[in-house]
């Protein structure tokens, strides 16, 4: 999956060998000159975006590649559903996985590390506390993505993150063509990967929260004798935490990624570093499909698919439209 300024282009390799595309215009709300595009807040706009664009992308990636679960007919229960609520299952499965998604992202990673920091700590009120917790925080989120790495369809996604990442790379080397023999030689790491901002938000997290908790317990002196309700009003206010820790990460992030020097280059480096768990080096036949889904975003003929649609090759008609792409780069 490819995202330019005005839409999302797909590329999926069917098991016949064949390339299907898709492009769906696509505008953040986040901006320039409304409330939704000023700083911090684009950066929250920015996330949700993501976490809606993952799920439906993932969905849409099944439906192209045409698996044969695609074609079964729905269940009684799947036509009651959809006869009573007159929506589409699909919309409805996608916004259930993304609901689980970020409780289980919460559990794993706001409500865990607190549960163990207040089993080491107890009641006691320290800095030592909030600090010990980002850093379970921050080793929670690296295990995890150890584990999904462990897993063969994961390690297989993140082989087609790093086709990705090589394409923007040579593309942006802007030394040579694009194709799937060059864009090989160049690193599969980039430093507007989102891993970066998953990072950057564990990192900021643990000045923010910690902050936070100084001014709870020092400047407004609130104190809960009840050791349950305690946990849950710390708990409830790193929830409310949240979007203001998104949004301040995602500025790091973009100010990080314009500028080279030896200060940005620490800023990024942890990022960079997970990045080799989460981008896996990939084949040349990854990169093809990787390219045609950049040709498609950016609104540019691909040269692979004029040869083999010359050639009668089937599935490199883009679904969508590719008119819709060439316009969107003609308005850039």
């Amino acid at each position: 999956m490819m995202r330019s300024d005005e839409g999302i282009a797909m590329a999926v390799r069917r098991s016949d060998g064949s390339i299907v595309r898709s492009y769906e215009k696509f505008k953040t709300r986040a901006q320039k000159g409304t409330f939704l595009g000023l700083p911090v807040v684009r950066g929250v706009v920015s996330l949700v975006d993501s976490l809606r664009i993952g799920m439906s992308t993932t969905a849409k990636s099944a439906e192209l590649y045409g698996e044969e679960l695609a074609d079964e007919e729905p269940s009684r229960f799947e036509k009651w559903l959809a006869e009573k609520l007159h929506v589409d299952i699909m919309s409805v499965v996608t916004s259930v996985a993304v609901v689980l998604g970020v409780l289980l992202a919460v559990g794993l990673f706001v409500f865990l590390p607190q549960l163990i920091s207040s089993l080491i700590f107890g009641e006691a009120k320290s800095v030592w506390r909030s600090l010990v917790e980002g850093v379970l925080r921050v080793g929670i989120y690296v295990g995890y993505l150890f584990l999904c790495s462990a897993i063969k369809d994961i390690r297989r996604v993140f082989m087609y993150h790093g086709a990705e990442h090589k394409t923007i790379a040579c593309y942006e080397a802007d030394a040579e063509a694009l194709t799937p023999e060059n864009a090989m030689k160049y690193s599969r790491l980039h430093p507007r990967c989102g891993t970066n901002y998953m990072f950057l938000v564990m990192a900021v997290s643990i000045i923010v929260l910690t902050l936070v908790d100084v001014l709870v317990q020092y400047a407004f002196k609130i104190q809960i004798e009840n050791s349950v309700l305690s946990f849950l009003f710390r708990f409830g206010y790193r929830i409310l935490c949240l979007p203001l820790v998104a949004g301040l990460s995602y500025e790091v992030l973009r100010w990080a990624a314009k500028r080279d020097n030896w200060f940005t280059r620490i800023v990024r480096a942890p990022g960079m570093a997970l990045q080799y768990i989460t981008t896996k080096e990939p084949t040349e036949d990854m990169l093809e499909v990787a390219i045609a889904a950049f040709y498609l975003a950016m609104g540019e003929d691909d040269p692979a698919a004029a040869e083999d649609a010359a050639d009668g090759a089937p599935g490199y008609a883009a679904e969508g439209s590719a008119e819709n792409a060439a316009e969107d780069a003609e308005g850039e």
